[in-house]
Order: C-alpha cells, then sequence, then structure tokens
C-alpha cells in the first residue's frame, strides 16, 4: 500500500513562507524538500477541509490553490465528518490543545496517514497519530 502524508498547516505555511526556527533553522527548507520528495516518489498527500479552513485564516483561497497546485496530481481530498469533529471536541478539552489539532490528529489516524507536523501540541495527542517532522524523512 502507497504511503499518505497529512501535512499539518505550520509545514505549509513554513513552504510558503520560507519561514526560519526560533534558531534559524530552515523550516521552509525542510518542508520543501519533502514535498520534493513527495512529488518525486509519487506519495499521496491528503487534503482535508479542516486544513483549508485553517490556512484561509492566513491567505486568501487563490493563494491557498496556488500552494497546492504544484502537488494536484498526488492531492486527495477528504471531508471529515461530524463523529471526528465530536471526538476532536472531546480530546481538545480534555487535553487542553486546539481544536484543529485534535481534529487533524483523528483526520491522519482514520485516512491511514503519516502525520507531518512541528506543532508541538501534537506531541499530546501521539497516542492518536504519531508527528514526524518533515525533516525526519530527509537525508
Amino acid at each position: 500500500m502507497q504511503e499518505r502524508y497529512y501535512l499539518d498547516t505550520s509545514v505549509w505555511i513554513d513552504v510558503y513562507e520560507d519561514r526560519k526556527g526560533y534558531n534559524g533553522e530552515p523550516l521552509g527548507e525542510y518542508g520543501s524538500r519533502l514535498l520534493a520528495y513527495l512529488l518525486e516518489t509519487g506519495m499521496s498527500i491528503i487534503i482535508t477541509d479542516c486544513l483549508i479552513k485553517e490556512l484561509e485564516t492566513k491567505y486568501a483561497m487563490e493563494e491557498i490553490l496556488g500552494m497546492l497546485k504544484p502537488f494536484e496530481s498526488l492531492i486527495e481530498r477528504s471531508i471529515l465528518n461530524e463523529k471526528q469533529r465530536t471526538e476532536a471536541r472531546r480530546v481538545s478539552l480534555e487535553r487542553g490543545i486546539p481544536y484543529g489539532d485534535a481534529l487533524h490528529a483523528i483526520a491522519a489516524r482514520d485516512l491511514k496517514c503519516i502525520l507531518i507536523t512541528r506543532d508541538k501540541h501534537f506531541l499530546r495527542l501521539k497516542d492518536i497519530s504519531e508527528p514526524k517532522t518533515p525533516e525526519y524523512f530527509l537525508s
């Protein structure tokens, strides 16, 4: 079975803005290199309605579509259901983490994806979906 990847909002933002870490780490470059690897190997990238909504808080839809366009041959779209949203609300309250992060972890689990993020909240969600950073895949 082909691997499927779920890139958290933070990774897309890192790439789009070519962000650097607090210590100057090239976060945008790490994300870009991971995306290049996914293109080269033809691995699937899962995009959910939740991910798009989070990106819409920062960018216009035109920018988001431009961000995703180079990867459209790899993209599988998914709309999350009410059961997943209800679970995310519960997990968010129980663990004191943002609802969107809980929903991303649940989506990655249910869609059988490798979750790529650098958001520290996901460390509290390892029992739902094991988070990896982009550089984990880079050699």
